[in-house]
């Protein structure tokens, strides 16, 4: 799988709040700013990015001042009303400064679900990457709920690779990738580098949440990877704490886990 990710040419970045905050729940700057960094460079070297971001709530309730992490639905989509507008000044600020222009894309989940609205959004995808912007996509929080939102941004990372035709999709997160047992309390677990399936002795597998900031866990992730064997897109699932993984990535390098799923 080597030539997968080092032909990749169109790929979908998803970047989770473990990643993206620290322990605090505020915005790891050093972070962000290093991971845009990387993704310009790559933008340079004429790869196609489309980022998926977390980080909205989080960067409302700094601006906000609270004290406490939103833990309602109301306060969740008030803090991400407010923080996501300051989440992309960071990241315009951030990608200006390498000369590239950035656009927001927001979405609920009716929009795979309903064809007009999903080939709008494909078409909408498709035009900013010949534009050469850099997608930035996070869901909806503000007016999001139960029936309309996609249960966290591994999921809506996943489809975002479906609508815009994507190569490869990484999912960056707080883990080094899929291992036979939870790391995190089994010190003898070992990293699996490559799955060519996700079934039911995979799941089994799985742990559960990673870090409290995150709301999803491997479960999540790899679900997202069956959502991606749709268009047969691998998903790589690589520890975001070192944005210049995504080096490694792009020049075939083993690194993480990759899901091909394609058996």
């Amino acid at each position: 799988m080597i030539n997968e990710t080092h032909n990749a040419n169109r790929i979908v970045v998803k970047v989770g709040s473990s990643t993206l905050t620290y322990g605090t729940g505020l915005i790891h700057l050093r972070r962000l700013e290093r991971l845009v960094t990387v993704l310009s460079d790559l933008r340079n070297a004429g790869k196609e990015i489309v980022l998926v971001s977390s980080g909205a709530v989080s960067a409302g309730a700094a601006v906000l001042g609270l004290d406490h992490h939103p833990s309602s639905t109301e306060e969740k989509q008030a803090t991400s009303a407010v923080g996501q507008s300051e989440l992309m000044r960071m990241y315009a600020e951030q990608f200006s400064r390498f000369g590239h222009t950035v656009a927001q894309i927001l979405l609920t989940k009716d929009v795979i679900d309903t064809p007009v609205r999903r080939a709008n959004a494909e078409s909408t995808f498709r035009t900013l990457l010949a534009m050469r912007c850099i997608p930035i996509v996070n869901e909806n929080d503000a007016v999001s709920f139960e029936e309309l939102n996609f249960g966290g941004n591994d999921t809506l990372s996943a489809y975002v690779a479906l609508l815009c035709g994507a190569d490869l999709l990484i999912n960056m997160s707080d883990i080094d990738g899929f291992y036979d047992a939870d790391p995190r309390n089994n010190p003898s677990a070992k990293r699996i580098p490559e799955l060519a399936r996700v079934d039911e002795s995979i799941y089994a597998m799985a742990g559960g949440a990673g870090t409290k900031r995150g709301t999803g866990g491997m479960i999540a992730k790899l679900k997202a990877a069956q959502i991606a064997e749709q268009a047969h897109i691998p998903m790589m699932i690589v520890n975001g704490v070192d944005p210049d993984i995504l080096y490694d990535i792009t020049e075939g390098k083993p690194c993480g886990t990759i899901i091909y799923n394609h058996a």
